[in-house]
């Protein structure tokens, strides 16, 4: 049985961020001009073509991520100017404790890798 995920029209080849510039989409020509599996690992152009598209989803997926991360980030530079110009500390373990556990339960003990690692891009390392 396969199993595949829609590319639909709607979902952009490219998209650029302010980090990350946009991607080249791939092209029927990338599965001519070399074999099947070259490029993405299939052994028919049939399955190239479903990687090559699922492919740009993901690069587009991924392109969205940055950017909210990017968000999520200006946003957190608020929050810690707000919280040290009132006297406080830069961070708020026990807001951040409530963001490991949103992110653990969602996704598992790799959320809560996740989860450190926005925590430390967004506020920098204790």
């Amino acid at each position: 049985m396969t199993v595949t995920t829609p590319v639909t029209a709607t979902t952009p080849a490219t998209t650029a961020t302010p980090a990350a510039g946009p991607r080249p989409s791939a092209t029927a020509a990338d599965h001519t001009s070399a074999p099947a599996g070259d490029r993405t690992g299939a052994r028919t152009p049939e399955a190239a073509d479903v990687i090559s598209g699922a492919r740009e989803r993901i690069d587009a997926l991924d392109d969205r991520i940055i950017g909210l991360v990017q968000e999520r980030m200006a946003v957190s530079a608020v929050i810690q100017e707000a919280r040290i110009s009132s006297g406080g500390r830069r961070v708020n373990l026990s807001r951040e404790m409530e963001v490991l556990g949103h992110y653990r339960e969602a996704l598992g003990k790799p959320g809560t890798a996740l989860a450190m690692t926005l925590l430390e891009l967004c506020r920098g390392r204790i």
